[in-house]
This record gives C-alpha cells, structure tokens and sequence, in this order.
C-alpha cells in the first residue's frame, strides 16, 4: 500500500530483525544428528517457483531492512518485483533484477485523494511527473486513491475522481502505464475510504473507460468489507490489475491460522488468465521476516 501514517505506526509494533542473515545466500548446511552428510538447506530441498504466479513484495512491511538487502533478499527467493516504491528507489530494484511493480511517491495521500476537487491540480502536477518517470523506467502501474469521504455521496465520489483523474489517465494511455486505484477496508485500518469496495470501483473504471486505468484488489481489504473474494475475481477480474495479499484476521502471515484458502485464491486468479504481479502485503510476525515472506511466496506458488 503506501507509505501511510497508519502503516508506519503498525510497523512500530513489530520486532525488528537484527542479524538480517539472507536465507539461502547465508544460510549454512547443517549436521544430521543420526548421519555424517550434511544436510541440504532448505533453498535447496525446495522446488523451483512454477512461473504460472509473477511474485512481488511491499517493501513497507520489509523496511526494516536496507532497500539493497530486502532487494537481494527478494530476489533470492524467486520474486520479480517489489511493491510501492518511489523513483529514488527503482534503480536499487533494477540492480538485482527486479522491477518496481507498483510505482508511487512521498505525495501520494490514502486520506485526501481525487474525490476532493480542491485536491486535483496539484495531485494532477504530481502524477503527471510520476507517470513521466514511471514511464521512461518502464514502469506499468502507478498507485492512486480516492480519498476519504467526508460526507460524499457514493455518486458526489465518483463524479470527483473521474473529473480528476481523466486528464492523468489520457497521458497514461499515452505513456503506456496504468493508474491503479486501490480497494481499501473502512471498517478496520482506513474508516471513512471512499473506494472500499469493487462496486464502486468497477464503477469508476467505467466512467474512465480506459484499459489504462484499473484497481488494485487488495484481498485482505476485500474480505474484511465484502468476502466471496473467489467469486469476485471470477467476475470482476478484467478490472484488477494487481493484487494483494495479507491474513484475515490481523493481516499476518497467510497461513492456515488465517481464514483465507489463499492457494485457492491464486488458482482462481491464474484461470482468469492473469500476467500482472501478485504482492505479499501482511506485516510478518516471525523473528525470521524473510523466512514468513519465503512461506508466502510457496503458499502462493500455484
């Protein structure tokens, strides 16, 4: 997601990794202690990613760690992109051969977005720079927001942001990139987001009618406001251009302690026919973080 205040402060209330060890570029093979070989890591017993899932991280759940690290890391395990980063930080992806799945900036607001007409000309201003930069990366998407309500009516929201963003979107087309507008919860970590759920946003992608402006279905967010998330992907899929990830409740680990039947999930999305990233977003709880990210990622790996 983004760089938001809510995220810094969730982030404060996880143990910071202190060896920062890379698993699977430091991990060291160890003694069995009923055989003199030693054993193999566990890199190397695991089977090669399948390639039918492009995996990216958010690097906001991972800042705990260097950008140059958390990169190397990543791109260890298998991942393709990192989530959320801002241009300063694209060409340490690229290093290790990585691209920025998701472009934003320091200006992108989650609270004060384009369904606030005071809001448009200098978010206007703003995107029209990032869209530019993103584009001569060769950077696909380019993350934007709605906004809090703060009283609009659903159709007062729409109405807004399609005013707003039809200029952006015009240079997108133009520069190749797509604005991906993402589903947020306002029941738990986001109250009062406009854009909080895929009715509404299907909606505003078609009153844009463009191929270069799509959403972000954030599953966590979506099952927390609407769940049926299989069915939903079934139905809207030609919609979402990214998707994220993350445990319902608490948006840890997507492990079995979590509602989700996420390897479900990912079959559903890759019979739609999907080619863009799936993202891990939950906020690791193990000691190890590296180690929660390598579970996801082979949870995912359908």
């Amino acid at each position: 997601m983004s760089h938001s205040k809510s995220r810094r402060n969730a982030l404060k209330n996880i143990a910071l990794t202190t060896g920062g060890v890379s698993l699977g570029i430091s991990a060291l093979s160890c003694k069995d202690a009923n055989q003199d070989k030693p054993q193999t890591t566990a890199v190397e017993e695991d089977q090669a990613l399948k390639g039918n899932i492009n995996h990216s991280a958010c690097y906001w759940c991972y800042n705990s760690f260097p950008l140059e690290e958390f990169a190397q890391e990543a791109a260890a395990l298998g991942l393709k992109g990192i989530d959320l980063l801002k241009p300063e930080e694209w060409e340490t992806a690229k290093k290790y051969g990585l691209e920025c799945a998701v472009a934003t900036d320091s200006f992108a607001s989650i609270t004060n977005g384009f369904n606030d007409p005071t809001n448009h000309k200098p978010l206007q201003e703003q995107y029209a720079k990032l869209i530019d930069q993103a584009s001569e990366a060769g950077i696909k998407n380019v993350i934007v927001f709605s906004g809090n309500k703060r009283e609009l009516s659903e159709e007062e929201g729409l109405a807004n942001c399609a005013e707003g963003l039809a200029p952006l979107v015009k240079q997108a087309e133009e520069k190749n990139v797509v604005l991906i507008m993402e589903l947020l919860n306002s029941k738990i970590d986001h109250a009062d987001y406009q854009c909080d759920n895929t009715p509404w946003g299907v909606a505003l992608c078609e009153r844009l009618g463009s191929e270069h402006f799509k959403l972000l279905y954030d599953i966590y967010h979506m099952q927390i406001m609407e769940g049926d998330v299989i069915r939903t992907i079934q139905d809207y899929h030609q919609y979402f251009a990214h998707y994220h990830t993350g445990g319902v409740p608490g948006r840890n680990e997507i492990t079995e302690v979590q509602e989700l039947n996420y390897p479900a999930i990912m079959r559903a999305i890759k019979e739609t026919g999907y080619g863009g990233f799936v993202a891990q977003e939950f906020i690791p709880t193990y000691p190890d973080k590296i180690k929660a990210l390598k579970e996801g990622i082979k949870i995912c790996d359908v």
